[in-house]
């Protein structure tokens, strides 16, 4: 009797267990069309863009001051979580299903065809990757966006709001113009299929995020006590990890974005590489003319930019065309970060001044130095004779400076009338690490 019930024991959790998991007791064929080599290139340039993320997470905790450190280590974190959930629940379809509407009044945005991921599976989606995997790499794209706002607010916006506004952000600024120009939009608003380059996410991303974090900024008002109070970064070793960090995990945001282990992707790995190193030698260069020192800070900050540039470029532009995007990312991100004292406005990390102002001189630059002569690449810009290509890198910086601008500013209005935004005079003199998670950066123990 008792080795019946021993048997009975194991036969039981082993017969629910597969039955519960059909796939585990009939193993399904792979899809056809699947590249392994592919395939393989996609998840690692997954797990590289995720890791963006913290990186970013430690390039602003670094700079902030270090009663703020852990309030943006948790909203890079918090991004990775709950941006997760959205994307794969709503966010994915909005981006990636067909038009809501037809003609011109149609794509502004996805419909609800991949609505909690429905008809998202292991077959082979426009390449040799599982639909699944181009879900997931998006996802991770969709993730590092809305923490770049992040340095924009840091140490002044309440943690509750932070998150409602990160989801509605998603859904009605990231979706619609990661729609318009990836996704399958028709008509007036199809820049990618009308012509738009943007291989990795210069509008997208960039643009988007440089733009709304300028608007938070506006609507927040500035952190007590700036400019002249202000205090330098608390942490720049944190800070030069972080963009060390983000410099690797692009390698797989931009090379990744080619969708295969090709020769595109290998083109977008190495004028990545150049124009980063070419931002970040041009910033040195700017600081030892202008200051008589080349600053660390300076350094990270043109690296970054140079990045954030190349982006849009990096399925299109050669090596000689990479060193002229990159060299102009500092230059214009140098002007836009000295200009913004005069002009009173306190983005606390310069988002829009790295972010948006190198993103869409990136987009733009894009326009004049796209060459067909590069893997996958059919448009010449400007430089290789063709005007026209320029004109859509206009519309599209246009087209996304406009939305995500009106949009976030409804946003952000909205959650204020509602649950309000900015943390509480006393919180954000205490330090946000402290009175919105109750903990502290640096413990000293005796």
């Amino acid at each position: 009797m008792n080795r019946i019930g021993r048997w009975i024991g194991f036969v039981v959790p082993v017969a629910f267990f597969f039955l519960a998991f059909p796939g585990l007791a009939l193993a399904a064929e792979e899809p056809a069309g699947l590249d392994a080599g592919d395939t393989a290139w996609m998840m690692t340039s997954c797990a590289m863009v995720l890791l963006m993320t913290p990186g970013l997470a430690f390039f602003y905790g670094g700079l902030v001051r270090r009663k703020n450190v852990l309030s943006v280590l948790v909203q890079c974190f918090m991004a990775m979580c709950i941006i997760t959930v959205a994307w794969v629940v709503l966010g994915y379809s909005l981006a990636f299903s067909g038009d809501i509407g037809s003609g011109n009044l149609g794509g502004v945005i996805g419909g609800f065809d991949h609505f909690l991921l429905r008809g998202v599976g292991y077959e082979v989606r426009d390449g040799t990757i599982p639909h699944m995997l181009f879900m997931i790499f998006q996802c991770m794209f969709a993730i590092i966006t809305p923490a770049l706002i992040v340095g924009a607010f840091a140490e002044r916006l309440k943690f509750g709001a932070y998150c409602v506004y990160i989801v509605l952000w998603l859904f009605l600024v990231y979706c619609p113009v990661c729609h318009w120009v990836w996704g399958e939009a028709k008509g007036f608003f199809g820049l990618g299929n009308n012509g738009a380059l943007d291989f990795a996410g210069g509008t997208v991303v960039h643009i988007n995020a440089g733009v709304s974090a300028l608007v938070c900024a506006i609507v927040l008002g500035k952190r007590q006590g700036y400019p002249e109070k202000t205090s330098p970064p608390h942490n720049l070793p944190f800070a030069v990890l972080g963009a060390g960090l983000l410099w690797f995990g692009w390698f797989g945001f931009n090379a990744g974005s080619a969708g295969a282990a090709n020769a595109s992707a290998s083109n977008a790995f190495v004028v990545t590489h150049i124009a980063t190193a070419a931002a970040g030698l041009t910033w040195a260069i700017l600081d030892w003319i202008l200051t008589k020192k080349p600053t660390c800070l300076g350094i990270i900050t043109g690296v970054v930019a140079g990045l954030v540039a190349i982006t849009p470029a990096s399925g299109s532009v050669n090596p000689i065309g990479a060193l002229c995007v990159g060299g102009g990312a500092s230059i214009f991100a140098f002007i836009a970060i000295n200009l913004k004292v005069k002009l009173k406005y306190d983005d606390s990390l310069d988002v829009f001044g790295v972010h948006g102002v190198a993103g869409i001189w990136g987009a733009l630059a894009t326009g004049l130095w796209a060459t067909s002569m590069v893997p996958g690449n059919e448009a010449n810009g400007l430089f290789y004779g063709n005007p026209i290509q320029l004109l859509h890198q206009v519309k599209a910086v246009a087209f996304t400076i406009v939305w995500s601008g009106s949009i976030s500013f409804i946003l952000l209005k909205l959650i204020d009338a509602t649950i309000g935004l900015r943390a509480e005079n006393r919180n954000e003199q205490v330090g946000l690490d402290l009175t919105e998670h109750a903990e502290t950066a640096y413990t000293l123990v005796d």
